[in-house]
């Protein structure tokens, strides 16, 4: 695999010092290490830049380029229902893939660009490079479907296996990178990492939820579906589901199935399990996508489950659920009395903590909990994201992608409360 070389931003940006030599043929000039090592006698003649071939990562770039330069299509909870409850017909499920089709590659070629940015030496790295391989291959994937298809049942499902294999090839994006950022955090400007990481995980929701969802479309609606669904529904009512969807999504039941799960945890660590109370709100119901709020939820209950064993508080960890009267939408409140957050801590509760790692061990050394945290996986990604640091702001990224909100008030000494918003989708 060949990497940018340092400074190369952009692979139409002329090189001004060499005018004669068209941009698209830089690719194959980076081949040539008497290019950079010496210059031409000059007794020879110029060289013309159609004595290169073509290089056809130059066009592959080129393409990139124009594709990631197309309007990013903004999905909403509403794109999501547009074709729907399965199953669908062969029309909708066509319409379903030629969306996905069509969507994807623009998406995929923003993600290749900003990594294209990032400097020479983050690039390098093998974690980083290796997910950098894997969206240019992911969209070489998607583009050898020509547009406006798939047009046929057979293709439609040639074109689902597809797009099973790139969800899964990309099961561990977040990890890898936080692996990658965290060995090249020395060259590492935090405020550059930050920004890509930001961007790069809130669109990545988008792009995953795309594909996942005409995957789970798909499997609804073909009664022998040869593709599996990558992740199967939760529990709740068959019928209840568009995709991955659940239109009639019970909170509290996602809450006490992520406080076994976190509670198992604590015990196993501790030796004491916080108890967890749900004063109101327990039979309220919302349309929503449920991987996503078991993500938030099992953030949550972990921070609010450590600080209260930590402060070796025998106050449960109050929830309280109310539907929003004015749309279809909730608000939750996580409250616990583990002593709140220092001040210390308060203005770092939202960066990703890819600095305070000890690089050989991949935790944090000053945590000597941190095998707590990496021990509760993060279901949204199928990966164990929770010890990297980035559970906080991937929690608020999920809660903010659909217009919710995630916010944190703190009474340190005291205990803190976690208010998250959430907005349904007006499902018909």
């Amino acid at each position: 695999m060949r990497v940018p070389w340092p400074g190369f931003r952009c692979p139409l940006r002329p090189i001004h010092h060499h005018h004669h030599h068209h941009p698209r043929r830089i690719g194959a000039l980076v081949q040539s290490s008497r290019f950079w090592t010496e210059s031409a006698p000059l007794d020879q003649p110029a060289v013309k830049p159609t004595q290169f071939l073509p290089d056809p990562e130059a066009s592959e770039a080129d393409k990139v380029v124009r594709l990631a330069a197309k309007p990013l299509h903004r999905l909403d909870l509403a794109d999501l229902v547009r074709f729907g409850r399965p199953p669908l017909s062969t029309q909708a499920l066509l319409k379903s893939a030629r969306f996905t089709r069509a969507n994807l590659p623009i998406r995929l070629s923003r993600r290749i660009l900003a990594f294209r940015n990032l400097p020479f030496i983050i690039v390098s790295n093998p974690h980083i490079s290796r997910i950098f391989d894997n969206y240019r291959h992911s969209l070489q994937t998607i583009l050898s479907f020509p547009p406006q298809h798939p047009t046929t049942l057979e293709e439609e499902v040639k074109f689902t296996t597809l797009l099973t294999e790139i969800v899964t090839t990309h099961q561990n994006t977040i990890p890898t990178l936080a692996r990658g950022f965290l060995e090249c955090r020395r060259y590492a400007d935090s405020e550059l990492v930050t920004t890509f990481l930001d961007q790069h995980l809130r669109e990545r929701i988008g792009t995953r939820l795309m594909a996942e969802q005409h995957i789970a479309l798909h499997v609804a609606s073909t009664p022998d579906a040869a593709v599996a669904a990558v992740d199967p529904p939760a529990a709740g009512a068959p019928g209840s589901y568009i995709g991955t969807i659940d239109t009639a999504l019970q909170p509290a039941a996602l809450l006490q199935s992520c406080s076994a799960f976190v509670g198992d945890i604590c015990e196993l660590r501790y030796g004491v399990r916080p108890e967890i109370v749900i004063d109101e709100g327990s039979h309220v119901r919302f349309p929503y996508i449920p991987v996503h709020l078991e993500y938030i939820l099992t953030e949550l209950l972990k921070n609010a489950f450590r600080a209260t064993v930590e402060a070796g508080s025998a106050e449960p960890v109050l929830v309280t659920i109310v539907k929003d009267p004015g749309g279809g939408g909730i608000a939750m409140r996580i409250r616990d009395r583990g002593g709140g957050i220092s001040p210390d801590h308060w203005p770092k509760i939202w960066s990703y903590s890819f600095t305070t790692f000890d690089a050989e061990s991949g935790i944090d050394a000053a945590d000597a909990l941190g095998r707590f945290n990496d021990s509760v996986s993060g279901s949204a990604d199928g990966s164990s994201i929770a010890g990297l640091g980035y559970g906080l702001p991937l929690s608020r990224a999920y809660a903010e992608y659909f217009g919710g909100s995630l916010q944190i008030q703190s009474a340190y000494g005291w205990g803190t409360d976690v208010y998250l918003k959430l907005k349904g989708v007006a499902v018909e």
